[in-house]
Order: C-alpha cells, then sequence, then structure tokens
C-alpha cells in the first residue's frame, strides 16, 4: 500500500511535466507548421485580414514559382557545397586538434584552450566587419578564397565551427583511457595508426555532434553569405534565394515560405539520420 501511494503521488507530477513538455513542443513545431501551411495556401488565402489556421484548397503553386526561379537550382548546390566542406573540414581539424590537445603537454597548451573557450564568446556581428577586410585581403593571396567566392564561406564558418567543434571532441578523447593506446603500442601499432584506427571510431558519437552543428550552422547561415558574396550571383546560397521573392510593393509570401519549406528539408533529413548518435554524442560530451 505504501509503494502505491508513493506512485500515486508522483503521477499528479509527471503528469504535469508531460504537459508542459507537449506544451513547448507544440509553441516550438508552430512556426514551422504555420510555413508549410503558408507555402501551401492559394495567394488568396495567404493574404487574408485574417488568415485561417487551416485551407481547403491546399496549393503547389507557390513551390512551383520557387523551382522555376532562375538560379534557384545552383542556390542549392552552392549551399550543399559550403556545408559539406564546413562539415568535413571541421570534423578533421577539430579532431586532429582535440587529440593533440589530449594526448599531449606542451607549452601555451592552456593559454590556447582559453582562447578557444572566449572565442566562442565573441558576437558574431562584432567580427563580420573585420572578416570583411580580411577576406579582401585574402583573395589578393588566394583567389578561391576571396570576396564572392564560396572559399570565403567555407573560411568564415570553419572558423566558428571549429572553437566549439574542439571543446566538444576533447571530452571525447579524453574519455578514452590512455592504457588502450599503450596496449596499441605493444601490439606494434603506431600513433598515427592508433589515431585513426582505433581512437577515430571510437568518438564516432562526438564526431557526429559536431558535423550537425556545422551543418546547420553553414547551412542556414545569411549574415556571411550576404557580406561575402556581394557582386557574383552564381555564388549566392539558398538563403539569399529567399530576397528574390521580397518586393517593396509586394513580397511573394507563399514563395518565401515555399523557399523556406525546401531549405528545411535538408536539416530535418540529416538531422533524422543522424539523431540517436547525436544524442549520445551530446550526453559524451557533458561527461567529459
Amino acid at each position: 500500500m505504501a509503494v502505491i501511494g508513493r506512485r500515486a503521488v508522483k503521477r499528479p507530477g509527471r503528469l504535469i511535466a508531460e504537459i508542459i513538455t507537449v506544451v513547448i513542443a507544440a509553441m516550438i513545431a508552430f512556426p514551422l507548421y504555420w510555413m508549410v501551411l503558408s507555402a501551401l495556401k492559394p495567394a488568396g488565402e495567404i493574404q487574408e485580414a485574417n488568415p485561417k489556421p487551416f485551407t481547403v484548397a491546399p496549393s503547389l503553386d507557390s513551390f512551383k514559382r520557387v523551382l522555376t526561379v532562375s538560379g534557384f537550382s545552383q542556390y542549392f548546390l552552392n549551399s550543399v557545397i559550403v556545408a559539406v566542406a564546413v562539415v568535413a573540414l571541421s570534423l578533421l581539424f577539430s579532431f586532429l586538434a582535440a587529440v593533440a590537445l589530449t594526448r599531449f603537454h606542451f607549452r601555451g597548451r592552456t593559454v590556447l584552450l582559453v582562447m578557444l573557450l572566449v572565442a566562442q564568446m565573441v558576437p558574431v556581428e562584432a567580427l563580420t566587419i573585420p572578416l570583411f577586410f580580411l577576406m579582401r585581403s585574402v583573395g589578393d593571396v588566394a583567389p578561391a578564397f576571396g570576396l564572392n567566392e564560396l572559399g570565403s564561406l567555407v573560411l568564415v564558418h570553419l572558423a566558428f565551427s571549429l572553437p566549439f567543434a574542439i571543446w566538444m571532441l576533447r571530452g571525447f578523447v579524453a574519455a578514452i583511457p590512455v592504457e588502450l593506446e599503450e596496449a596499441a603500442k605493444l601490439d606494434g601499432a603506431s600513433r598515427l595508426r592508433f589515431t585513426w584506427q582505433i581512437l577515430f571510431p571510437l568518438v564516432t558519437p562526438g564526431l557526429v555532434a559536431v558535423s550537425v552543428l556545422a551543418f546547420i550552422h553553414a547551412w542556414n547561415d545569411f549574415l556571411f553569405a550576404k557580406t561575402f558574396i556581394i557582386s557574383k550571383t552564381e555564388n549566392q546560397t539558398l538563403p539569399q534565394a529567399i530576397l528574390v521573392f521580397f518586393k517593396p510593393e509586394d513580397t511573394d509570401w507563399g514563395a518565401v515560405m515555399a523557399s523556406s519549406t525546401l531549405m528545411t528539408i535538408p536539416v530535418l533529413v540529416f538531422f533524422v539520420l543522424v539523431q540517436r548518435k547525436l544524442v549520445s554524442g551530446m550526453a559524451g560530451a557533458v561527461k567529459g
């Protein structure tokens, strides 16, 4: 009876927690629902003074207008190139840096760790203008990474992704026992072989978490894309493509919502594919 009584006491608290969770989830999902709904609404319903939370005549006209816009496929390809490059380079450099900062002791190691932590605290907006002039100077030496080139976006996103990625992976690398490396050495494995064939697979959850965060940051970016891709329209990315439908006199909100929906799909697909390892990766980062 005492056990049943304790369970009965816990149930109201658990019920309240579940209700709060559902309410928060609904609040987060509602903007996505409204975005997709607006993309499916006919133009007349979107411009109604009192919009309804449903539509009786869904239409794909907005998606057709978006997909037929000149250069949309190129914008999509540019976003894919930038995001994939940022993810790949972030994984490579952050893993090697995490190994170096965890397994080796050298002068300035603590200072470097503090600098990585401080770098995450600087607002992106505060660095945009200095980075603009930096990329302009880089373009004089390496044109592929200068202004109006996709390489400039890759470099800037990489610079902002690495500090957090290194800190996250450092916890995973530190969780791997040193005795495992010593055992590998006794079996004749070199440090390089241990790093790539043993250590790298063991920190896979952390690598997945880093890849998701780097992908989302690069894919959804508008500020850097607008700042560094100025006049070369063929190198613009998807967030800039949405601006095509913004007009001072008459904004095409259906197309804006349709393009936003199309832009969200790759992120959702990527997240669904790696969600399990992402959760374990976040948990591992907290433990580390």
